[in-house]
């Protein structure tokens, strides 16, 4: 079967980590990224659930930029985490 190169950028910091992962299961770069495309090829999807962090929903920045500017205008309230708790 005949081969060929792909190329694809990653952040330095991303690509040791996954180097260090590899490394530790005994494999290189290169199979574990043909374990991946080997598995949504036959899968015929991506082999594990990608989903949104809730926390950037529209209404969480809104409501936390609301937060930053009652804080910044002094109309903040101060609870204790028993406070909270009660």
């Amino acid at each position: 079967m005949a081969q060929t190169t792909m190329s694809i950028r990653v952040n330095d910091t991303d690509k040791k980590m996954f180097e260090d992962f590899c490394s530790n299961t005994g494999m290189n770069p290169s199979v574990a990224v043909n374990i991946y495309i080997k598995t949504v090829i036959k899968e015929q999807r991506i082999p594990f659930e990608i989903s949104s962090d809730p926390f950037y929903s529209d209404s969480n920045i809104a409501a936390l930029k609301k937060s930053i500017d009652q804080i910044r205008s002094g109309n903040s309230v101060t609870m204790s985490l028993e406070d909270l708790e009660r």
